[in-house]
C-alpha cells in the first residue's frame, strides 16, 4: 500500500471516529441525580410542602401573580400579538418551534413594527425547531431592527450539544407581561382543536411579579449566545401584584442539575388524593415510572391524557406504549386524545398545586433540553385547570389492561424497537 493511500486510509478513519464519538456524546443523556422516587414526606396541601419546593428548586415563591389560561390558537394567538402590538418599551421572545405560513407571518410582522417604533425587540430561536421557517421571515424581522439570534447553531466546538436544545417558551412584554406554555408559532396551532388540522393546546398570559423571573430565564439562554446580560427598567421594571397566585418558575439547563426532573418528582411523591398528567409525548424514566407507581400505592388517583392516533411522531407513541403495562396494572388511567393532536401540558396534584410550561413528561425533556415551568400554589388555579383537563377526558379514549395486553405481536415488536431510543424521546 502506498503512503499516500494509507495517509488516506488513516484519514478516514479518524473522521468517521470522530463523527461516531459525537454520535454518542449526543445520544448519551445528561446527568441524573435521582436514582429512586423522592419519598412522600410531605403533602402537597402542607405548607412545609411550598417551603421546600421554594428552597430546592432555585427560586422563590412570590405572591400577587394573575395567570389566565389561554386554549387553543383562537385565543392565545390574539392575546400574544396584542401584547407584542402594545409593546412600548421591550420585547423578548423565545421558542423552541417558528416554522412558516400564516402565524409565522403575523408574528414577524408584529414584531418588526414594534421595532421600527423604537421597541428594543429580541427573538431567540431554537437552531433545530426553527429549522423550517422561512429566510425572508428573518430578514424583515432584522431589516426592521429586530435582533434575531438562533440558540445553539452548529460550531466545531459545539458538535457535542447539538442534541440539547432550548425548548422554552417565553414571551415578555415591557418587563411587566409574560407568556408562557406549549404553544409554537406554526398553522398547527390555528383554530380551536376542531378537527385534525387544529391541534389542541393550552398557554399562559401571567402578570405580577414572576414575570421578572421570566424574563430572567430568556436571559440566561440570550447570554449565551450573545453575550449580553439584559438588566435596567427596561426589563426589569417595578412590577406591582396583579392577583392572588402564589407562583414560582423552575428552569433546567444542559449541563447543570436538572431541577424540572427533580421538582416534578418531588410534586408526584406530595401527591395525597389525585395527579392529573398532561402531555403530547409520555415517555418516562424509570424514576418517574417508579414514582407514579409509589403515589398509585398509597391511593393517590391518577389519570394520564395522551394523544391517540392523531400524533406528530408515532414512533414516540410506540416508545411510549411500551412502558404502560405496569401503570395501567396498577390502575393508572391512560387517556387518549381522539379530535386531534394535543400538544398540551399540564401536571396538576390535588388541585393544590399546578405545573405548567414547556416541559414534557420524557427523557427528552427530564435531561436534553432546556426547559421552564411556571408552578402555581393556588386552589382556584388548580381547580379550573382541572376542569379543562376533565373537559379533555371527554374527548378521549381510555385505554384498558386487556387492550394493551392483547395488541397484535407486530405491534408489541415495534414498541420494543422505539422504547430503546426513550432517552432521545
Amino acid at each position: 500500500m502506498s503512503r499516500m493511500r494509507r495517509a488516506g486510509l488513516i484519514g478516514a478513519v479518524m473522521v468517521v471516529s470522530v463523527g461516531i464519538a459525537i454520535v454518542v456524546l449526543n445520544l448519551l443523556p445528561d446527568q441524573r441525580e435521582l436514582r429512586a422516587p423522592v419519598k412522600a414526606e410531605l403533602g402537597a396541601s402542607d405548607p412545609d410542602f411550598r417551603r421546600s419546593m421554594s428552597g430546592l428548586y432555585g427560586s422563590n415563591l412570590l405572591g400577587g401573580n394573575r395567570i389566565d389560561t389561554l386554549v387553543n390558537g383562537d385565543q392565545i394567538f390574539p392575546a400574544m400579538l396584542d401584547a407584542i402590538r402594545g409593546a412600548e418599551v421591550s420585547i423578548n421572545f423565545e421558542t423552541y418551534i417558528y416554522w412558516s405560513g400564516r402565524v409565522a407571518r403575523d408574528f414577524a410582522a408584529a414584531l418588526a413594527e414594534r421595532a421600527q417604533a423604537g421597541v428594543e425587540v429580541r427573538v431567540l430561536l431554537d437552531w433545530v425547531g426553527s429549522a423550517p421557517m422561512e429566510a425572508d421571515l428573518i430578514t424583515r424581522m432584522e431589516a426592521a431592527g429586530v435582533r434575531v439570534v438562533r440558540f445553539r447553531p452548529p460550531h466545531w466546538y459545539t458538535l457535542d450539544r447539538i442534541n440539547n436544545r432550548t425548548h422554552r417558551k417565553f414571551l415578555i412584554v415591557d418587563g411587566q407581561t409574560g407568556f408562557t406554555g406549549g404553544v409554537g408559532i406554526g398553522d398547527e396551532w390555528l383554530g380551536n382543536a376542531r378537527n385534525p388540522d387544529e391541534w389542541r393546546e393550552t398557554h399562559y398570559r401571567v402578570s405580577g411579579p414572576v414575570v421578572a423571573m421570566m424574563q430572567g430565564a430568556f436571559v440566561s439562554n440570550w447570554v449565551e449566545d450573545t453575550g449580553e446580560v439584559l438588566q435596567a427598567p427596561a426589563f426589569f421594571p417595578p412590577i406591582e401584584p396583579a392577583g392572588d397566585a402564589v407562583a414560582q418558575l423552575v428552569i433546567s439547563s444542559t449541563g447543570s442539575r436538572n431541577y424540572i426532573h427533580l421538582m416534578l418528582m418531588t410534586a408526584l411523591a406530595a401527591a395525597e388524593q389525585r395527579i392529573r398528567i398532561a402531555t403530547p409525548y409520555f415517555v418516562p424514566d424509570d424514576v418517574a415510572i417508579a414514582q407514579l407507581l409509589a403515589a398509585r400505592a398509597r391511593g393517590v388517583e391518577i389519570d394520564i391524557l395522551v394523544p391517540g392516533p392523531l400524533n406528530d411522531n408515532q414512533a414516540v407513541r410506540h416508545a411510549s406504549r411500551a412502558f404502560w403495562g405496569p401503570l395501567l396494572e396498577s390502575g393508572i388511567r391512560i387517556h387518549e386524545y381522539q379530535p386531534t393532536f394535543s400538544h398540551a401540558k399540564l401536571l396538576v396534584v390535588d388541585e393544590v398545586f399546578t405545573s405548567v410550561g414547556s416541559t414534557n413528561f420524557d427523557e427528552r425533556s427530564f435531561r436534553l433540553n432546556d426547559e421552564a415551568n411556571l408552578n402555581v400554589y393556588d386552589t382556584d388555579f388548580a381547580r379550573r385547570e382541572s376542569a379543562v383537563f376533565d373537559a379533555d377526558l371527554t374527548d378521549a379514549r381510555p385505554v384498558s389492561l386487556a387492550e394493551w395486553q392483547n395488541r397484535p405481536l407486530r405491534k408489541r415488536i415495534v414498541d420494543w424497537g422505539w422504547s430503546w431510543l426513550r432517552t432521545q424521546f
